[in-house]
């Protein structure tokens, strides 16, 4: 994806401290126009960045060093380094920011390359995701949601100041805070514009743990469960009531009532991020 407008805004808003060494998930080439760069950045004088981030982190995000990796040397990255595999060891806890702006989407191992994102990090150092969470399904092998991050960014895991927010690319106005997830109530989001989730967390890991990922909504459940039957139906039970749903034709009717529906409401409002989303909360930028 590169440093483009939602990358440049997201660095922007979450300036409480300065990036120090950082290393970002294949080369970051700039996307965003120098005279944009200027106004957003407050910046009065005019000043080449060249087509890569590394200038651009260093003037202005208090980046004192800043290195890439990647799969291929296609883009002359720092290392080269397939995320798909464990991640060398010399490699880790080098790195006060890490950085991913949309490479992780193309990386099949996704569970390992994630890892990997925390190993990089100093204890005490940040991680920074802006990665397609919905409408982006031509753009990688994965969308991200905000309830992976919660769950992978969590206490528990070792990560504290995790914020995570929401992306219309058509409103570039605003970001949307997501709310963390409550217990047996599960995230739930609604979007016809393509959307990015955006994440920054902070790592307070000694060493890279056994990570405990599991949907909150269902460890609610499980835990609270004391008769695994009160909750599910066997197997069979379950694909036999699907079964008489498909062939009923009421079925068939409420579900294209439905999409049509959703068509006409999305032709009639394009910000389908907002305040019709209880799970998140609108921030001006």
């Amino acid at each position: 994806m590169g440093l483009d407008l939602t990358a440049l805004k997201f660095l922007h808003s979450i300036k409480k401290k300065p990036l120090g060494h950082v290393i970002t998930l294949g080369r970051q080439n700039i996307k965003v126009h120098s005279s944009i760069i200027k106004k957003i950045l407050n910046v009065s004088s005019e000043y080449k960045y060249g087509d890569y981030c590394e200038s651009l982190l260093l003037k202005h995000f208090g980046a004192t060093k800043v290195d890439s990796l990647d799969f291929s040397n296609f883009e002359e990255a720092t290392h080269i380094i397939d995320l798909n595999l464990p991640l060398p060891e010399k490699f880790h806890g080098i790195y006060d920011t890490v950085i991913n702006f949309g490479t992780l989407q193309h990386i099949f191992n996704i569970s390992e390359a994630f890892k990997s994102c925390s190993a990089l990090c100093k204890k005490g150092g940040q991680i920074l995701h802006v990665m397609p969470s919905n409408n982006f399904s031509d753009a990688g092998f994965y969308q991200f949601s905000p309830e992976l991050l919660f769950s992978l960014y969590s206490k528990k895991n070792g990560y504290t100041e995790t914020e995570i927010f929401l992306h219309d690319t058509s409103d570039n106005d605003h970001f949307y805070k997501v709310n963390s997830p409550q217990q047996e109530q599960a995230i739930v989001i609604h979007s016809f514009n393509p959307t990015y989730v955006l994440c920054r967390t902070v790592n307070n890991q000694n060493r890279l743990f056994n990570l405990n990922v599991q949907q909150s909504n269902y460890l609610y459940l499980w835990n609270q469960a004391t008769n695994k039957d009160k909750y599910t139906l066997p197997l069979e039970g379950r694909l036999s009531i699907l079964e008489n749903l498909k062939q009923n034709h009421t079925f068939h009717k409420i579900i294209n009532f439905m999409n049509n529906f959703l068509k006409l409401v999305g032709l009639k409002n394009k910000k389908r991020l907002g305040k019709s989303n209880k799970d998140i909360k609108i921030v001006k930028l």
